[in-house]
């Protein structure tokens, strides 16, 4: 698609903020009003579309899809978005260990544990460490509390959560991402601890690693998403 518009503004509407393209507002892909929290994440979203060339490129609409998700989908049926995340604690990456006497589990040990610890104890909850791949569910005050928590947060924020828990396959990895300070690598970098061991081991796939630092790539954007819906205004 050839680039349609000359000029990109944004400009405060029905309580937030929106994105407008030669002085017209922007709709959702569902069509509807593409209204955003703050003045932080329009500008972010103007950025994407100010920045591209003669041909529009629509990859590169990284914030605008995570909006147009939290409006379209998120918005519709909040239980079920929540629902969804949930699904990510009960098999969370972080509780599932090798056993206590493979080499392995000393890492996870040292990687993981102060990540579950740290939501353990944001969260007065509980997770149920697994060693192997035996599905053992959190205990229902663990769900319930999670479910409390995820529904005090806002329609952008549950978005960007439901991208970093697919991503990391851990909602604990999400919900440390939402935290002051969260570095990207770092929680990236738990998150493939498993698949980084057998590269120690094995050796890295060229396709794999491209796959992995596109993936990374998704998990550092929503990240960034996620503060920008929480920027305060100026």
């Amino acid at each position: 698609m050839k680039r349609f518009y000359k000029e990109v503004t944004i400009a405060p509407d029905a309580g937030g903020w929106r994105v407008l393209l030669d002085g017209r507002a922007i709709k959702t892909a569902l069509g509807k009003d593409q209204v955003v929290p703050n003045e932080a994440l329009a500008s972010a979203m103007a950025a994407e579309w100010a920045d591209q060339g003669e041909e529009i490129d629509t990859t590169r609409f990284l914030f605008r899809d995570l909006a147009d998700y939290a409006i379209d989908i998120v918005r519709a049926d909040r239980a079920a978005a929540i629902d969804g995340l949930l699904r990510f604690a009960e098999t969370d990456t972080l509780c599932y260990r090798a056993d206590p006497e493979e080499p392995l589990f000393r890492r996870q040990q040292d990687v993981w544990e102060p990540l579950l610890q740290a939501a353990e104890h944001r969260h007065d909850i509980h997770f149920e460490r697994i060693s192997g791949i035996m599905h053992r569910p959190q205990s229902p005050a663990t769900r319930d509390a999670l479910s409390a928590f995820l529904e005090t947060q806002d329609d952008f924020t549950l978005a960007a959560l439901n991208t970093l828990a697919s991503l990391a396959a851990s909602l604990t990895i999400a919900l440390a991402a939402l935290e002051d300070q969260a570095d990207a690598k770092t929680l990236w970098d738990a998150a493939n601890l498993e698949e980084d061991w057998q590269v120690e081991l094995w050796g890295e796939d060229a396709l794999a690693k491209d796959l992995r630092d596109k993936r990374a790539a998704e998990f550092a954007n929503a990240l960034r998403f996620a503060e920008l819906v929480r920027a305060p205004e100026a």
